[in-house]
């Protein structure tokens, strides 16, 4: 090295080399190195978590729903909700449903509702990540004391909705695309209306309009409860459009609670049209209750964080 000269290209960048010893080597670069190492591995972490653990897990969400004028016959009635299976998507195989399954039946409920998108299409919506079959079978395994129902969501309404209605029926499911179905206990009865997706709907008012229609034959003879995928629909059936004076609680899923939640923001992205309004859990707005399920799988990005999948049970109280 002898006789370099200070501009020459070894001579910088042995100088540079200097430099950056010397910068290394002061304590404070230490500390905001390790700072910075910690936080990146803090935040792989959580991407980890989000990633291998949470979408593997499964919660028991109880939730008690005090509700004027619901009937003492039905007072405690137990209902857990179901939603966004996705079959065959991240972190839900057949193990997990079968895991689910046995989960729900051991709440020992009354009725099981499955709130839509029970399949996952892909981004060819003709391509789906299970069997409609192999789906179906394994929820076969419900059981609850006045029956198992179900409607569609989008990733049916995508791929092919009689079809999947078909298998689920094979299964003992009770499919209420557009129907009514009925429970009853000592002389009194409830109205589960099931109602279809709302891509398949037009307009709020002709959606009212149908359901008011499916209600009419039995209204006055108990009260209702709707069953539909996505909850922004809840604006279809209250207010001015309120479709049955004895409408008293809507069972939605859809949003997946939008998956993540994160401290001070909430949740960042939810598939609804009122936002964080309708994200997850109980919500009374135009003076009906609604319980909206984070459901079990995961669409679009294969992440959960503080949005862990769950089966929600609803204990209604007469007041």
């Amino acid at each position: 090295m002898v006789g370099l000269k200070p501009d020459s290209f070894w001579g910088n960048r042995i100088h540079y080399l200097k430099l950056v010893v010397i910068h290394l080597m002061n304590p404070s670069t230490w500390k905001i190195g390790l700072i910075a190492f910690g936080v990146a591995t803090f935040f792989t972490g959580l991407l980890a978590y989000s990633y291998f653990i949470e979408p593997f897990c499964l919660v028991v969400n109880e939730k008690e729903i005090v509700i004027d004028g619901w009937e003492k016959e039905f007072d405690g009635f137990r209902a857990v909700l179901i939603s966004d299976i996705h079959g065959g998507s991240h972190g839900v195989d057949a193990e997990q449903i079968q895991r689910m399954v046995e989960t729900a039946n051991a709440q020992d409920p009354d009725a099981i509702f499955i709130l839509g998108d029970s399949i996952a299409t892909t981004h060819i919506k003709t391509i789906i990540m299970m069997p409609v079959p192999e789906t179906a079978y394994l929820l076969s395994g419900l059981r609850a004391k006045h029956g198992v129902f179900a409607v569609m969501g989008n990733h049916e309404g995508a791929y092919d909705p009689k079809f999947v209605t078909r298998e689920f029926e094979k299964a003992g499911i009770n499919v209420l695309d557009g129907e009514v179905a009925f429970i009853e206990k000592n002389g009194k009865r409830l109205r589960i209306l099931g109602l279809r997706d709302h891509l398949e709907m037009t307009t709020w008012a002709d959606t009212a309009n149908d359901a008011k229609g499916l209600l009419a034959p039995s209204e006055g003879t108990g009260s209702v409860i709707v069953l539909e995928h996505s909850p922004d629909v809840l604006q279809a059936i209250t207010g001015e459009l309120l479709i049955s004076n004895e409408l008293k609680i809507m069972f939605a899923g859809h949003t997946h609670g939008g998956q993540v939640w994160l401290p001070i923001f909430g949740y960042p992205i939810v598939p609804s049209s009122y936002g964080q309004k309708y994200a997850a859990g109980h919500v009374k707005d135009a003076g009906l209750d609604m319980f909206v399920t984070t459901g079990i799988g995961t669409t679009t990005l294969p992440f959960r964080f503080m949005v862990p999948p769950e089966i929600a049970l609803i204990t209604i109280r007469s007041k």
